[in-house]
C-alpha cells in the first residue's frame, strides 16, 4: 500500500503528549524498516517496554517523511481528544454520546495508524472516562433531587386539595381546585406509579368536594322552592291588610309579616322579585294611607298645642293667688276649655300639662291655707301647745336657778339645753297660732 506523503512542517505536540524525538539523543516513537513497514514503540505493550506495533507502510520515499506523516495522524487524534475534553468541560454532552466517542477514540489508540505516545493518549482517555462517570453521577443526583422536588410539589397540591374537600366556600374553593389541576398538569414529573397514586387522591378530594357542593345547592334549591309557597301566603295576607284603617294593630301585623318573610329565606330567583314587588306594594298602600292620616292628625295636634299653650298662659296669670274665689272660678273655666281641646303631640304633652298642674297646685295650696285658718279645733290645739311650752319653760328656769344656787353645774347645763329646745318649739307654735289670727 502506498500513501501519498507530502513533506510538511512538524506539528507541535498536543498538551500532555510527548513529542516524537527527532534528535540523535532522543529515542523516536516510530521507525520505518527496510521493507517499508512503519512501527510505533509501545512502552506498555505486551512484549515489554520497548515492544513495537506495526501501524502502516511507507514505500514512497524518505522514511523520515513517512514518520512525520504518521506523527501528523497522531496529532490529529490528539486534537480530537482535545475537542472532546472541551465539550465535556462545558457539561453539554450527554454521557452516552460521550462514552461512544471515547470508545471510538480508544479503538483508534488500541489499533493505531499513527506514531506517538499512545500511552499518554490512553491516560487522557481514562481521565475522560472518569469525568463522564462523575458527570453521570452528578446528573443522577440532579434527577433524584428533581424527582424529590416533583414529589414534594405534587404532594403539596394533593394535601391542599384534601383540605379543600371539606370547605364550604364553594366559589373560591371551586376556582382553586381548577387552578390545582392546571398546576398539576404543568408540574415536573415524578415516578409514574407514584404520580398515579397521588392523582387518585387528588381526584377523590375533588369528587368529594363536588359531591358536597351539589348536595348543598340541591338543598338550597329545595329550600327556595319551599320558600316560594311560604312567601305567596305572606303576600296574600299583606294584600288583604293593605286597605285596613286599623292603624296600630295592622302596623304590628305588617311587622310580623316582614319577620316571617325574612325567616322564610330566599325563594327561587324567578319568583323572588315578583313576590317582593307584590308584598312591597301592599305595604306601601297601607303605610301611605296611614301617613296621610297621621299627617292630618299631627297638624290638628299642633293646633291643639297652640290652644293649650294659650290657656296655660291665661292660667299662669292667676298667680300668685290673691282672690281665692275669683282664682278658683277662673281656673275651673280654663280646665273645662282645656278638656274640650283634645290631644297634643306626644312629645309636648308632659311640658304643657305641667304648666297647668302648677297653677292647680297653687290654688289648692291657697284653699288648704284658708281652711287651716278657719279650723277652730286646730286653733285650740295650737293655743294649748303654746301654753304648755310656756309653762314648761318657766318650770325649767326655776330648776336651773335652784341648781345654780346649789352649785350643780351639770344640772345647770342640762336645764339650759332643755330650755333652748323648748323655746325653739315655742317659736314654731306661736307662728302657727298667728296664722289663725291673720
Amino acid at each position: 500500500m502506498t500513501d501519498p506523503a507530502t513533506p510538511v512542517p512538524k506539528p507541535a505536540p498536543p498538551p500532555g503528549v510527548a513529542a516524537a524525538p527527532s534528535s540523535s539523543n532522543a529515542k523516536p516513537w516510530g521507525r520505518v524498516d527496510a521493507d517499508g513497514s512503519v512501527f510505533v514503540r509501545t512502552p506498555d505493550g505486551p512484549d515489554g517496554p520497548d515492544s513495537e506495533l506495526k501501524v502502516g507502510e511507507w514505500l514512497a520515499g524518505d522514511p523520515a517523511d513517512g514518520i512525520r506523516f504518521y506523527e501528523r495522524k497522531y496529532a490529529s487524534l490528539a486534537v480530537e481528544i482535545d475537542l472532546l475534553e472541551h465539550r465535556l468541560g462545558e457539561a453539554g454532552l450527554p454521557t452516552d454520546e460521550a462514552m461512544a466517542l471515547i470508545g471510538k477514540l480508544r479503538d483508534q489508540v488500541d489499533r493505531p495508524h499513527c506514531v506517538g505516545d499512545l500511552a499518554a493518549l490512553r491516560t487522557r482517555l481514562d481521565g475522560l472516562v472518569a469525568t463522564v462517570d462523575a458527570q453521570r453521577e452528578a446528573r443522577k443526583a440532579e434527577r433524584a433531587a428533581a424527582r424529590e422536588q416533583a414529589r414534594a410539589q405534587r404532594e403539596a397540591l394533593v394535601l391542599e386539595a384534601e383540605r379543600l374537600a371539606e370547605s364550604s366556600k364553594w366559589k373560591a374553593s371551586g376556582d382553586r381546585f381548577r387552578a390545582i389541576v392546571e398546576e398539576w398538569r404543568v408540574a415536573p414529573h415524578a415516578e409514574r406509579s407514584y404520580e398515579q397514586e397521588l392523582w387518585k387522591r387528588l381526584s377523590h378530594a375533588r369528587s368529594a368536594f363536588e359531591k358536597r357542593r351539589r348536595a348543598w345547592f340541591a338543598a338550597r334549591d329545595a329550600e327556595r322552592t319551599e320558600a316560594v309557597g311560604v312567601k305567596e301566603k305572606i303576600v296574600k295576607e299583606a294584600e288583604a291588610l293593605a286597605g285596613s284603617k286599623d292603624w296600630g294593630p295592622t302596623s304590628t301585623a305588617f311587622r310580623t309579616l316582614m319577620q316571617r318573610w325574612k325567616a322564610a329565606g330566599p325563594a327561587t330567583r324567578e319568583a323572588e322579585e315578583g313576590l317582593w314587588t307584590r308584598f312591597k306594594a301592599a305595604q306601601d298602600t297601607f303605610f301611605t294611607a296611614r301617613s296621610a292620616v297621621f299627617d292630618e292628625r299631627d297638624a290638628e295636634q299642633q293646633q291643639n298645642l297652640a290652644k293649650k299653650q294659650s290657656l296655660a298662659a291665661e292660667a299662669e296669670k292667676l298667680l300668685p293667688v290673691k282672690d281665692l274665689n275669683a282664682a278658683r272660678t277662673a281656673l275651673r273655666g280654663i280646665q273645662d276649655r282645656w278638656a274640650e281641646i283634645g290631644h297634643v303631640p306626644r312629645g309636648d304633652k308632659p311640658a304643657i300639662e305641667k304648666r297647668l298642674q302648677l297653677v292647680e297646685q297653687a290654688v289648692r295650696a291657697a284653699e288648704e291655707t284658708r281652711w287651716k285658718r278657719s279650723n277652730p279645733e286646730a286653733r285650740a290645739r295650737a293655743a294649748a301647745t303654746v301654753e304648755q311650752l310656756t309653762a314648761s319653760i318657766a318650770k325649767l328656769r326655776k330648776q336651773r336657778d335652784a341648781a345654780a344656787s346649789a352649785g350643780k353645774q351639770r344640772d345647770v347645763e342640762e336645764a339650759d339645753a332643755a330650755i333652748a329646745a323648748r323655746e325653739e318649739w315655742l317659736a314654731q307654735a306661736e307662728s302657727t297660732l298667728r296664722e289663725f289670727s291673720d
